[in-house]
């Protein structure tokens, strides 16, 4: 071989020999890190979307509504699920669970991430939960919705219960690490950036409209510049109930969605009149972006943990599903959990309360 071409292929193989040593996770970069040893972490992995058995479609947001790759309508329909982390302890975190919901007619599932539990298994071991969820979900042709699950004021830091106390820079951390391990991955087709605001009264301390819009914007710059495919959800004040702040001040950018929690006891009004109360304080959103009410459901007074806001005579469930699909929103019940009301199931055998029934019903007639 002559001189300049030996010289030009040695120089080609040191440029794609230092390629290969400067990619991220190699063995040149990361050497496994032992017990202290920090500075040898590796970096998060994304999740592997070539692990997945099917191909769905992605959903995303197109004016008001959510659409597939065909830009045809798709509406979620479906149930919450209780915490993965709490399935683990019960013995239920399974496909076998997934299946269960499956069987009720559902095409998506809620999965509630309480702060406590992220905390107290650890990022990197809850994470592995989740990419169980999403490959069982997957399988059975549902879509997931991961939702921070807590109840407060995340401007004071102040919360409900301390199963939901959190901060921002955790709210931040935990969605630029989901933004970016799920990035593309058109199972997950929502994030819900937290789940109930609230005041409390003044208990928790004031949070303006102004100061919740922001937080949510800068949550949702975090997730878009991973992951500009997602989508996020927006949650309304009173537990979110309310969203009449947004009619005059929207969140001021595109590809997101709004959530509710419109339980039967959110408005006082006659089952003949809760209709006009729901378009008010937060149906008129579906109007300009789509609409997902995230939790609803009903328990008989008198039932083991019957609770305000969930006491109903069973009328609440035919008027609200009627409402949400005359706006065209989406739902997910709560829950499918025989431990948290409004239950869905009255036990592990997976027997259907009245409301579990009912919804059973509208799922498997209209998710044909």
């Amino acid at each position: 071989m002559p001189f300049n071409l030996l010289k030009h292929a040695f120089i080609l193989l040191f440029i794609a020999l230092s390629l290969c040593l400067s990619q991220p996770g190699s063995a040149a970069t990361h050497a496994a890190a032992k017990p202290g040893e920090w500075w040898n972490l590796p970096y998060p992995e994304p999740f592997d979307a070539t692990s997945l058995s099917r191909q769905q479609s992605t959903i995303r947001v197109s004016g008001n509504r959510l659409v597939d790759n065909k830009g045809e309508t798709i509406t979620l329909r479906g149930v919450n699920i209780s915490d993965p982390d709490k399935l683990v302890k019960n013995g239920h975190w399974e496909k076998a669970h997934f299946a269960a919901v499956k069987s009720f007619g559902a095409n998506v599932i809620r999965v509630p991430v309480h702060p406590i539990a992220w905390r107290s298994r650890g990022g990197e071991h809850y994470l592995e939960l989740l990419d169980q969820a999403v490959h069982w979900a997957n399988e059975l042709d549902m879509y997931l919705i991961i939702d921070w699950h807590s109840i407060g004021n995340l401007h004071t830091g102040l919360f409900q219960h301390p199963m939901y106390d959190t901060n921002l820079q955790e709210t931040r951390v935990f969605w630029r690490t989901i933004a970016a391990r799920y990035k593309g991955v058109p199972t997950i087709a929502v994030y819900e950036l937290f789940n109930e605001p609230t005041k409390m009264g003044g208990q928790l301390g004031e949070l303006s409209w102004t100061t919740w819009k922001a937080i949510n914007e800068d949550l949702i710059d975090i997730i878009f510049a991973h992951d500009p495919s997602a989508i996020p959800l927006v949650a309304g004040f009173n537990w979110a109930y309310d969203l009449r702040s947004a009619r005059e001040n929207p969140i001021a950018r595109k590809g997101i969605a709004y959530a509710a929690h419109p339980y039967p006891e959110k408005t006082r009004a006659p089952v003949a009149q809760k209709a006009a109360d729901w378009e008010q304080t937060w149906g008129f959103i579906a109007k300009r972006a789509p609409l997902v009410a995230t939790e609803l459901g009903w328990m008989r007074e008198g039932e083991p943990g019957a609770h305000v806001p969930v006491r109903d005579d069973g009328s609440y469930g035919p008027a609200i599903v009627k409402y949400l699909e005359k706006i065209g929103a989406s739902w997910t019940v709560w829950c499918f959990d025989p431990d948290w009301p409004p239950q869905m199931i009255a036990d592990w055998q997976y027997t259907p309360t009245e409301q579990g029934k009912f919804f059973r019903k509208e799922m498997l007639r209209m998710n044909k």
